[in-house]
């Protein structure tokens, strides 16, 4: 049995990208998917990064996912752009739209560049958190690559996690990363837990009945809940609405499980918006507000039992820095199926 082991941020990096180069990929898409994924696990986003690999590959050979996409811009103003990803990997796809809406917002203070015919692209963070560079605040927004909610009283699912991210910098404090989905935990976490061998806790599925629904191995009978009831409902649709219809993209019944089905196209719609804090004041004096913003959140009195107060972000900074000088733990399934990966794609064992 393989056993748990700590891999080195640099080290999962490049054991992605050669699997990647292995199917055919050029090396440069290799290289940016295996920095992607990677900061996914640096993140602490275990169930969005190089626990994807064996499926993005079964992709790949099944001909649902193509290595050398053209991806394209299709429609396009000043302030706005639309891409046809070419059905190529997410990654690859947003990376452009983010520096596409970058680009457009340094002459108009604000950006929307959304795109179709994308696949699944990782956590939410990486693309909100890429116009940080330039000082902008970043939003993106995507149609989940699974449905497993229904609408709210129902049981057909409809309506997938559709994720939201945003992210505003900082000067001094980490920045203020929310990254959430719309249910109240995310697909990927439900499949961690199963790879785990954990139970779920009692609010992230039901059951058709209505009952909850805790072991992550049944989680195909089950329904992930939405945050906030009604109103978590309501951002899905709506996010799936902006990052689907609007862009030409999978929405509803047309989103294909890319869990199930290697072969086919599944067209999923993101959107990412870049806005220039300068357009409405400096920047830096912005960040030091932010900064300001921090320390008066957590200068709160406390609630019994609570230990201190954490902005979104804060977490993510924590476990960011821990995994780059300490390694991220691999679990034992996890690295079996990566050993069996590398093994037929010839490549070096993680």
């Amino acid at each position: 049995m393989t056993s748990t082991r700590n891999v080195a941020a640099d080290q999962l990096r490049k054991f992605i990208a050669s699997a990647f180069e292995a199917c055919g990929m050029p090396a440069h898409h290799a290289a940016r998917m295996g920095e992607l994924m990677a900061e996914a696990d640096i993140g602490g986003q275990d169930g969005h990064g190089v626990f994807r690999l064996p499926m993005y590959i079964k992709r790949i050979q099944a001909g649902g996912m193509d290595i050398d996409p053209d991806i394209k811009v299709i429609s396009e103003r000043t302030a706005t752009a639309l891409l046809d990803g070419g059905n190529g990997p997410g990654h690859l796809v947003m990376s452009r739209a983010a520096e596409l809406a970058v680009e457009k917002a340094k002459t108009c203070g604000v950006a929307w560049v959304g795109a179709r015919y994308s696949n699944h692209a990782g956590p939410a963070f990486l693309y909100a958190r890429m116009p940080l560079a330039e000082n902008m605040i970043g939003l993106y927004v995507a149609v989940g690559s699974a449905n497993h909610m229904p609408p709210w009283g129902g049981t057909d699912l409809l309506l997938s996690t559709n994720p939201i991210a945003i992210a505003i910098p900082s000067h001094d404090e980490p920045d203020i990363v929310l990254d959430m989905a719309t249910t109240v935990a995310a697909y990927g976490k439900v499949k961690t837990a199963a790879d785990r061998g954990e139970t779920m806790p009692e609010g992230w599925m039901i059951d058709k009945q209505g009952q909850p629904l805790t072991d992550p191995t049944r989680a195909s009978e089950g329904l992930l809940l939405p945050i906030g009831g009604p109103k978590g409902y309501g951002l899905s649709l709506i996010f799936g609405l902006l990052a689907g219809t609007l862009n030409g993209a999978a929405f509803g019944k047309d989103v294909v499980d890319f869990n199930a089905d290697a072969k086919s196209k599944t067209n999923t719609g993101h959107f990412v918006i870049a806005l220039d804090i300068e357009a409405f004041m400096d920047a830096e004096a912005f960040k030091k507000q932010i900064d300001g913003i921090w320390a008066e959140m957590k200068s709160s009195a406390l609630l019994p039992g609570v230990e201190s107060i954490r902005l979104p972000g804060y977490r993510l900074a924590a476990v960011s820095a821990e995994h780059r000088e300490n390694g991220i733990e691999i679990p034992a399934a996890l690295s079996a199926r990566l050993d069996g990966l590398a093994d037929e794609l010839g490549i070096k064992r993680l």
